[in-house]
């Protein structure tokens, strides 16, 4: 039987830490690591970032939209790119963020998670705004092939707030929730299946670092077994001391998300400012 997304995401956490390094090959990036802005580019900027996350790094987040901006050549970039970091051992999980209803998400889903696919990833993001029960199809996809998906919950931008944290009422038992706290609970149901007791589900969601949890009503016991993907780590504000300052009893759970602050680093730095960032959040999570 095939490991489950969620086994093989806690085996990858406790032997190499909760980093997940962005690949988000900006235009500014590309200038400075002195790269072409084509696919070419894209290609070059993609494979030196596994090549220095491999054997240092759990897993790496492509952001699609910035592959995307040059069509099929910058897909075919991507292609390569996800192929390699799987090959390389790393757990990839492409910042997509797709989200639609029926046939439209099911050929999202085969796009990102289905096996021989040439977009495969072993998990993506996925976004709940057309309504949560509109990923279930989805969610089952990611179970049973053994793939996992993490569903936008809390994001780390400030304009969300208004959204995320309005108040909803459950028509069938009349308790309010926040908008954030229905999703969390209407998409990890997967989680509690048995299959996965004493392992993280295949069902994750993103709660950005820079969040207060408590606003939100995401708690612990709503989180349990859940992997979080958390953005807002590095350029965004967050220190390593905010992943159990903010996630508590969770932080284990957590993908702590960098991109610009590692990247920054160039060719040359990339590899060290990983193995030094993944050292600091080791050591917070032990203190």
């Amino acid at each position: 039987m095939t490991e489950s997304f969620g086994a093989r995401l806690r085996t990858a956490m406790d032997r190499f830490g909760p980093l997940c390094v962005g690949i988000d090959p900006h235009a500014a990036l590309l200038d400075q690591w002195g790269l072409a802005q084509d696919a070419d580019g894209l290609r070059a900027f993609g494979l030196a970032v596994v090549d220095a996350a491999a054997g240092r790094a759990a897993v790496v987040k492509p952001q699609v939209a910035f592959f995307e901006r040059f069509g099929s050549r910058g897909f075919a970039a991507l292609e390569d790119v996800m192929a390699a970091a799987r090959d390389a051992g790393l757990i990839v999980l492409a910042d997509a963020k797709r989200g639609d209803i029926g046939s439209t998400m099911a050929g999202y889903a085969a796009a990102w998670l289905e096996a021989g696919s040439p977009l495969e990833a072993d998990a993506v993001t996925i976004s709940p705004y057309l309504g949560p029960d509109s990923l279930r199809d989805t969610l089952t996809t990611a179970v049973r092939a053994d793939k996992g998906v993490f569903v936008l919950a809390a994001t780390s931008n400030p304009e969300a707030a208004p959204l995320q944290t309005a108040r909803t009422i459950d028509v069938a038992g009349g308790d309010e929730q926040t908008v954030a706290a229905r999703v969390t609970r209407d998409v990890t149901w997967a989680n509690r299946s048995s299959a996965f007791d004493g392992s993280l589900g295949p069902v994750g969601v993103v709660i950005g670092a820079t969040v207060d949890r408590s606003e939100l009503g995401l708690d612990d016991e709503l989180l349990a077994d859940t992997p979080i993907l958390a953005p807002g780590f590095g350029a965004q504000g967050a220190t390593a001391e905010d992943l159990t300052a903010r996630f508590g009893a969770v932080a284990a759970n957590v993908l702590a998300s960098e991109s610009r602050s590692i990247l920054a680093a160039g060719a040359d730095g990339i590899a060290q400012a990983i193995s030094t960032r993944n050292a600091r959040y080791q050591e917070v999570l032990r203190d």
